[in-house]
């Protein structure tokens, strides 16, 4: 099977490519790098089948060069968009957000327009962002999009990618939740005040994440792409949503630090403005009920066997 990854070398890129290939599957990342052949994704597998291609994920430099990367592949896996939680959001940071996301998956369905051989299948990254500020109300694939900037952005995104849907044999859509790993994204912030002895929950503690072991959507991600049965929207999410003050629990267990130091609303606020209201003191309690439904297996289930697998 022929991959592209257009956003293959992040954080769940890598990590996906890597597994592919070691699946023995071709896989072509496509990068911000602006020079076709710039290496910026180093497979930990040393395993042959991998090549990188540069690209401007906002479309300047016309979708004819990309038809010709995607022109025969099995799938591709759109992973485009910059970090949410990169730098503090100002009018510019919310665009570029949006913009890294919704431009760059326009460019994604063009090119696979394009192509004279068109990948029939287009597994597109979303988030739980979708669903906003929901409290403890359970959610799933069916429920309702939120009405702040996170959800607008992710109901953009996906609308997007909805464009490709009469045109191929399946579209995925994947909701994400916060994937954990011990070698970058979120995690690698979170443990920092832990280790120094004054981790703790943040605000009330009551808000909720929807968290998944890197692995997990790495294994959805492969499960998508052999299951053709899988179609339509899944909440890349672990079965088992937790509290922030059950997450924070969970975490000084898992590095054997204490987690009763809370970090109050206003310091929070004061040091990141709406972002903090957004990413760190709001939530939403996603459940992946279709995946489950069709037949996938969570391998870290709780978020005590996810984060002593990781940290431990």
């Amino acid at each position: 099977m022929k991959v592209v990854i257009p956003g293959g070398s992040g954080f769940l890129g890598r990590a996906l490519a890597d597994a592919l290939l070691q699946d023995g599957h071709e896989v072509v990342v496509l990068t911000r790098a602006l020079e076709p052949g710039v290496v910026v994704h180093e497979a930990g597998t040393g395993l042959p089948g991998l090549s990188n291609a540069g690209w401007r994920p906002d479309g300047t430099d016309g979708v004819g060069r990309w038809a010709a990367v995607v022109d025969g592949a099995d799938a591709v896996v759109n992973l485009t968009g910059e970090s949410i939680a990169a730098r503090r959001w100002s009018t510019a940071q919310k665009a570029r957000i949006r913009d890294s996301r919704v431009l760059a998956t326009q460019s994604v369905v063009g090119a696979i327009r394009a192509a004279a051989n068109p990948p029939p299948t287009l597994v597109n990254a979303s988030a739980v962002g979708y669903y906003g500020n929901r409290g403890d109300q359970e959610l799933d694939e069916a429920s309702s999009p939120g009405d702040d900037f996170l959800a607008a952005s992710c109901v953009d995104w996906e609308t997007a990618a909805r464009e490709l849907e009469a045109s191929i044999d399946r579209l995925v859509i994947l909701r994400g939740g916060v994937a954990l790993d011990r070698n970058g994204g979120p995690l690698e912030r979170m443990v920092v005040p832990f280790r120094l002895f004054v981790g703790g929950p943040l605000g009330s503690g009551r808000q909720y994440i929807s968290w998944i072991h890197r692995a997990d959507w790495v294994d959805l991600v492969r499960w998508v792409l052999a299951t053709p049965t899988a179609t339509g929207v899944l909440n890349a999410t672990a079965p088992a949503p937790v509290t922030n003050l059950e997450f924070s629990k969970a975490l000084g267990h898992a590095l054997g630090r204490p987690s009763f130091l809370p970090a109050p609303p206003f310091a929070l606020r004061l040091a990141l403005g709406e972002l903090a209201d957004a990413l760190l003191l709001g939530g939403q309690r996603v459940l992946p009920s279709r995946a489950l439904a069709l037949g996938f297996n969570f391998r870290f289930s709780t978020i005590n066997h996810a984060l002593v697998s990781i940290l431990q």
